[in-house]
């Protein structure tokens, strides 16, 4: 009972490390004690340890959802939680094995990849790597990227446990160890981020994120939607004239928000003569975040538009990763009715996207996130490393706008900017709207629920970190590493018996002693 109280308090504690509390130096301790509180138990009973302390810290980290449900918020947290009972009977085994601490890191991190990608696109939010700004993990993201750096953490913390259990003849070696690790992680220190690792600059390009907002409480997108176009139509046509006026410079790209079009931008008549307008307007492309109708009636297309004066609309990226009962419903209606609390909300399923290709904006290339995407590492490694140059995140999170979610996606656009070694832009309908260069710093940025326009002037890049470039290796490696381990313990090698010439065997020869 001692380690299940531990370990659900433990989980509490790691999400403590994320905004909006974030104190990151929680997260060796939390982890060290889920660690001693799995270690030497049997593997059934590390599989209770460790979902006591993923309802811990799922329900914690993700109390946002309330905003959408108390239902919903149960049901995302309990399931979430799941995927620590395998962590748990994981972490009770290698913790058997010599240089356990090393096979305990890998394990968290290929729970931590599975649960990123498994099922329905799976859900990266609360990996480590994502509440290390501002920590002296941070430079270290564009050299291990995302999943690199969440083994970097949770090493801390297995060495941290290791120490605490240690015998006095060992801790001088778990002492070195844990300072090693030290110095990789600081190296990056010693550079400056005015050199990122495998990138170089192409130019530049100024840009401006426009933050419309919602009109009444902040949260209902739906129910005013024409007022919300109405507004960024209006902020455009306004920085248009303080161009005109010689106030500002004209902007090469302007950014509007996901859902700064909640229909048709195409096919709606009085959405359609807004866009055209702001866009004659400022006489520039405007990224248009808009829902544009599919060719399959039954389905939607989240979608980043480039509108171009004169022309319409050009390059798209569509969302990869909408999100499974908010944004579509998998197997609609033979789990639940579709009249069900919030899913009456959703009478077409959003299609998911397909294409990487970075958007053309005249000579940049932009690489495109659409809200929850910013959280996946194979849309921006994607798009950045087919030739995308900047950054730009279209989000809404409107329902969330009260909520911890906004602040907690914001910190994950800033580590994206210090993972690629790009500008990141930040558009979002009322919050938080901002525009982060490479060392992760906010050039600037919009308070929730106000209008406001951000123009800043950002670098283009070429090249890909070493972060980027590994891509999805490191998540792979963990996992494979993890299921030789475990199957080096449930697998034991056994080796035959030999007869001896003419003789019986050792074991036979043994018991005829002790009969004797």
């Amino acid at each position: 009972m001692l380690r299940c109280l531990a370990a659900l308090l433990g989980g509490v504690v790691l999400s403590l490390a994320f905004e909006p509390v974030g104190l990151a130096v929680l997260m060796p301790v939390a982890l060290a004690v889920l660690v001693l509180a799995v270690r030497g138990l049997p593997v059934r009973w590390g599989a209770v340890v460790g979902w006591l302390f993923g309802i811990g810290f799922t329900t914690t980290l993700l109390w946002w959802m309330r905003a959408v449900g108390t239902d919903a918020w149960l049901a995302l947290s309990l399931f979430q939680a799941l995927y620590f009972g395998p962590l748990g009977m994981a972490l009770a085994l290698v913790t058997r094995l010599r240089a356990w601490p090393v096979w305990a890191a890998c394990a968290w991190v290929a729970v931590e990849t599975w649960r990123g990608a498994w099922p329905f696109g799976g859900l990266p939010w609360g990996r480590l790597a994502y509440a290390t700004a501002d920590t002296w993990w941070q430079p270290a993201i564009p050299w291990l990227g995302m999943t690199g750096v969440s083994l970097v953490v949770a090493l801390t913390g297995t060495f941290l446990a290791w120490l605490v259990t240690s015998r006095l003849r060992r801790r001088a070696a778990a002492l070195a160890a844990a300072g090693g690790l030290a110095v990789v992680t600081l190296l990056p220190l010693a550079g400056s981020y005015d050199a990122v690792p495998g990138v170089d600059a192409a130019g530049e390009l100024t840009v401006a994120a426009v933050q419309g907002d919602v009109p009444g409480d902040g949260t209902d997108v739906p129910a005013v939607h024409r007022e919300i176009t109405a507004n960024h139509v209006a902020l455009t046509q306004d920085l248009a004239a303080d161009v005109e006026a010689g106030e500002v410079p004209r902007p090469d790209l302007v950014v509007w928000p996901e859902n700064s079009t909640a229909v048709d931008p195409f096919t709606d008549t009085e959405v359609n003569a807004g866009v055209v307008a702001a866009s004659d307007a400022i006489g520039v492309p405007i990224l248009v975040g808009g829902m544009v109708d599919s060719p399959r009636t039954d389905e939607v297309l989240n979608q980043g538009i480039v509108w171009q004066p004169g022309l319409g609309g050009g390059d798209r990226y569509t969302k990869r990763h909408p999100v499974p009962y908010g944004e579509y419903i998998p197997f609609r209606g033979s789990i639940l009715p579709d009249t069900y609390g919030q899913l009456a909300l959703i009478p077409r399923d959003m299609a998911r996207g397909t294409s990487l290709e970075p958007l053309r904006v005249g000579e940049a290339r932009v690489a495109d996130a659409i809200c929850f995407d910013v959280a996946y590492d194979d849309v921006v490694h994607g798009q950045v490393a087919r030739g995308g140059e900047l950054v730009t995140v279209q989000t809404s999170n409107a329902m969330f706008i009260n909520t911890a979610q906004i602040d907690q996606q914001f910190e994950i656009s800033r580590l994206r900017a210090v993972e690629t070694g790009r500008y990141v832009v930040v558009a979002a309908i009322n919050g938080v709207s901002g525009v982060v260069a490479p060392d992760g710093s906010v050039v600037d940025s919009a308070a929730p629920r106000t209008q406001d326009v951000l123009l800043a002037e950002v670098s283009l890049v070429d090249g890909l970190t070493p972060g980027v470039w590994m891509g999805a290796w490191p998540g792979r490696a963990s996992v494979a590493i993890t299921i030789l381990c475990l199957a080096f313990i449930l697998v034991p090698y056994r080796r035959p018996a030999h007869r001896d010439r003419g003789g019986p065997t050792g074991r036979a020869r043994t018991m005829a002693r002790v009969s004797a």
